[in-house]
């Protein structure tokens, strides 16, 4: 019997093991009627499509009315999509979500008028309106716009960029369409003697296995799919690329990563201080992949052989009771109000706790300006990663908790660049009380050993991918080409230099390059190791800080989108301009590699 059918149906699932999404909406007839409100409202937009540079208070009138409109949007959306997660096959939630879709859609192109029209005022005129007190409200936001003015061409130009959005997709939908549907990669005998099917979802788990013959198995017949069709993914990712390069010279940037950057005003700076920071450090590495041979009793180390764990976890139980008790207890340094606040969101009806039929996979926090900051997990009693999942998330849910009972709610949303700080930021709190609080020596080396590749897989290897997307940009940039082996060249360059000189490169890892997803839409993953740098010195802030340095953190999670990430992060403590964070960040991972070979 497989475990879906062992699964219950959405009705039996007792109610207190569910989320209480009351606080967006009563009932299914609730969202209706503010949905057929929602949709009558967005015929306003019209009224001032032509108008917005007659007075400041005219601007301010528009503005205040897209923002009021966005607001009953995120609150429809956000209980249309929490409904559907339940269940995703319920075909009701299904129709609700595809009704706010299509509504959501309408209202977008209603005030797609808006942000054009400002950036045609002339720049004393739009400079002046915004020093009127009548858009102090919104002033950031439109400084925020008016800094795209240098970016922006004229209106039948942009008339022609908009029309391309489609078909600028292309080199992204070809890739999911050959990964997902078209590439079959056979099936792997596992350690069991059971056969069971090679996929994209099951690679990472056959790279788990304790078996060094099913990994290599596993390993050289996935790659062999990717040999088979390099050509035509090569055609792909290069056509990604010049994409993003044609659009970058369209509006006028220098490059295509500082026009990716820029919307977070963000300086190049940062990611080429992520890499060199990286790059120095290196030799850990090394010596961690010497150690993780000599742990694991073999003769040389590929690539196959850094997934599985070196030592098998300790088994412990641990309830969804007891697990929140396990991470209120490694939140403690966060003080009472943040505590007391989380204890009672995880304790309460905050969380959809459990898996049952139809629901969605994973786990996700869904916090918005007029909701409770949901959680989704599909908790599982004997898992630890499940225990970190529900740090994690937490740690966003209480970022969004924050952000809404100090800012208005054009200000509360927080950026991507920062939202994997808090959430990460709890991680390294619950690994640091773990290990303080080991059991015996064992399990104290399992979690130390957790931590170290939690960080090689989010520092080391995002940074490496980063700087393959600068490397090749700055190619098309330069007209060289972009072909299987130019590609092939600069990602076995990358991998002999951050693998280190003791690790065998198998040739099919050269096709790495084409299978990894962000590739094809670049300059997104160095946030991740922005995140988890700036989580790691944060952490290491506040708890061997006082009030000051904790006073700092609830700060940051306060400060929403009130200003740009690095200044909400400098004022945190952390500069992300300067190397120091990553140098600290894996200042820490060589220390965890001694902590290790010590245990």
């Amino acid at each position: 019997m497989s475990i879906e059918v062992s699964l219950p149906s959405r009705p039996q699932v007792p109610i207190e093991h569910t989320w209480d999404l009351s606080s967006l909406y009563p009932d299914d007839a609730s969202w209706y009627r503010d949905f057929a409100a929602f949709e009558k409202e967005i015929e306003g937009y019209a009224s001032f499509q032509g108008t917005l540079a007659s007075s400041a208070a005219r601007l301010g009138e528009c503005l205040r009315f897209d923002l009021r409109l966005d607001r009953m949007s995120e609150r429809l959306g956000t209980y249309a999509f929490l409904k559907t997660a339940e269940d995703q096959s319920n075909s009701d939630y299904q129709a609700m979500l595809a009704k706010f879709q299509n509504g959501a859609v309408k209202a977008s192109q209603a005030a797609s008028f808006i942000r054009p029209e400002i950036l045609a005022i002339p720049s004393e005129q739009l400079r002046a309106m915004m020093e009127s007190s009548e858009l102090a409200d919104v002033r950031l936001i439109l400084e925020r716009i008016a800094r795209f003015q240098p970016h922006t061409r004229n209106a039948s130009e942009e008339e022609l960029l908009a029309m391309q959005g489609e078909m600028a997709q292309t080199a992204s939908h070809v890739f999911r369409q050959l990964n997902d549907s078209d590439m079959k990669f056979g099936t792997v005998t596992d350690e069991q003697g059971q056969t069971r099917d090679l996929t994209n979802a099951t690679f990472v788990s056959f790279l788990h296995s304790p078996s060094r013959s099913v990994r290599e198995t596993a390993f050289r017949q996935y790659y062999q799919e990717f040999r088979d069709h390099e050509n035509s993914l090569a055609a792909t990712l290069a056509g990604s690329i010049q994409t993003d390069v044609y659009y970058a010279k369209a509006r006028r940037y220098r490059s295509a990563l500082e026009a990716a950057l820029f919307p977070d005003n963000v300086p190049v700076q940062v990611y080429d201080n992520l890499i060199a920071a990286v790059r120095s450090q290196l030799p850990q590495v090394y010596r961690y992949f010497d150690l993780r041979k000599e742990m694991m009793g073999i003769p040389d180390i590929h690539h196959y052989d850094t997934y599985v764990p070196i030592l098998v976890e300790q088994q412990t139980r641990r309830t969804w009771d007891e697990a929140v008790d396990l991470v209120m207890d490694a939140m403690k340094p966060l003080g009472a109000d943040y505590c007391n606040t989380l204890a009672a969101g995880l304790r309460g009806r905050w969380c959809d706790r459990f898996p049952n039929k139809g629901k969605q996979s994973g786990a996700f926090s869904c916090g918005s300006y007029d909701g409770l900051p949901y959680i989704m997990m599909n908790y599982k009693p004997n898992v630890l990663d499940d225990v970190f999942t529900l740090a994690h998330e937490a740690g966003h849910s209480m970022h969004s908790y924050y952000s809404v009972r100090h800012q208005p709610f054009q200000y509360y949303n927080y950026t991507i660049f920062v939202a994997e700080v808090a959430s990460t930021f709890n991680e390294q709190l619950l690994s640091h009380y773990l290990i303080q609080h080991a059991r015996n020596d064992k399990e104290r080396a399992f979690l130390i050993n957790h931590q170290i590749d939690s960080i090689r897989m989010t520092i080391v290897r995002q940074t490496m991918f980063a700087e393959f997307e600068r490397q090749t940009h700055a190619m098309a940039e330069q007209g060289e080409p972009l072909t299987v082996a130019s590609f092939k060249q600069v990602y076995r360059e990358l991998l002999d230099d951050y693998f280190g000189p003791d690790f065998v490169i198998d040739d099919e890892l050269e096709l790495e390059c084409f299978r990894i997803p962000h590739f094809y839409r670049a300059f997104y993953v160095y946030k991740y190791a922005t995140g988890l740098s700036a989580a790691i010195a944060l952490s290491r802030r506040v708890l061997e800080g006082g009030k000051q340095e904790l006073d700092d953190y609830l700060r940051f999670l306060s400060g929403g989108c009130s200003r740009d990430p690095l200044d909400l992060l400098r004022a945190a403590g952390v500069d992300m301009e300067t190397p120091e964070p990553v140098e600290t960040a894996l200042r820490h991972f060589g220390n965890l590699i001694d902590q290790l070979r010590a245990s």
